[in-house]
């Protein structure tokens, strides 16, 4: 299973002071050399943490892979278009939202989504969607022609601890998914504590990670951050596997 970090928040530390550090390039280094399969960013409308140079960045400096976050807006798209990371996620953004609140809904005759999907393939860039693990939502997906998912684990790593049904949800999606052809990736609320039964669903095959990973960082370093989370969840598909 992949282990894509979210960088997000290095940024935000940075733009915390208007200065020149920490720089989202440099993190993302240290998680490649820790294990991580590939560096995500949300480029946001408002510029609240990641900045278009710091996308410039990665996409000189990142050997994984890039992958873009991104709401549907028409100038973040021609953006995105042009830096060509190797993949591009939609997803839904408000701008008063403290992170994003859930999954794209996908209503059908919603023309900018699948405008947004057309740009950026046209481009050469791989589209995910991030959209909640509703069955019929994940059918809209399919016939806006993307090859990938990633299912909102919000609900999950809000209730875990009380009830499996949010579980059992992101299962039966990930099937789902699998089954009409989409590549199946997960993410959002997931911790060093709640990972391992999302990393044991078998149909998913990547997981986007980032807040639990850079607050831990401040007590053990990015790097141990990054091997903590790339063991925990190692351990969840040999387990699974076996």
């Amino acid at each position: 299973m992949r282990l894509y970090v979210n960088i997000d928040h290095i940024a935000t530390l940075r733009e915390a002071r208007r200065t020149d550090e920490p720089d989202p390039a440099r993190a993302a280094e240290a998680c490649e050399r820790a294990g991580a399969d590939g560096i995500t960013a949300h480029l946001r409308e408002d510029r609240r943490h990641i900045q278009d140079a710091d996308i410039r960045a990665l996409q000189r400096t990142v050997r994984t892979r890039v992958n873009l976050e991104l709401g549907a807006h028409p100038d973040i798209v021609r953006f995105a278009a042009r830096a060509r990371p190797f993949q591009a996620t939609l997803v839904p953004e408000r701008r008063r939202e403290i992170t994003t609140e859930g999954g794209l809904a996908l209503k059908p005759g919603d023309r900018r989504v699948a405008d947004a999907v057309r740009r950026l393939a046209r481009a050469g860039i791989r589209v995910s969607l991030f959209i909640d693990p509703n069955l019929r939502v994940i059918d809209r997906a399919v016939a806006l022609g993307v090859p990938a998912i990633e299912l909102h684990t919000g609900r999950y790593a809000h209730t875990w601890r009380k009830s499996g049904t949010a579980l059992g949800d992101l299962q039966r999606a990930a099937t789902h998914a699998a089954q009409r052809g989409l590549a199946v990736h997960a993410g959002h609320g997931l911790t060093y504590d709640n990972v391992q039964p999302v990393a044991a669903i078998p149909e998913i095959e990547e997981l986007n990670i980032g807040h639990t990973i850079v607050s831990n960082a401040v007590y053990w370093g990015l790097e141990e951050a990054v091997r903590r989370m790339r063991k925990l969840i190692d351990e969840a598909v040999s387990r699974q596997i076996a």
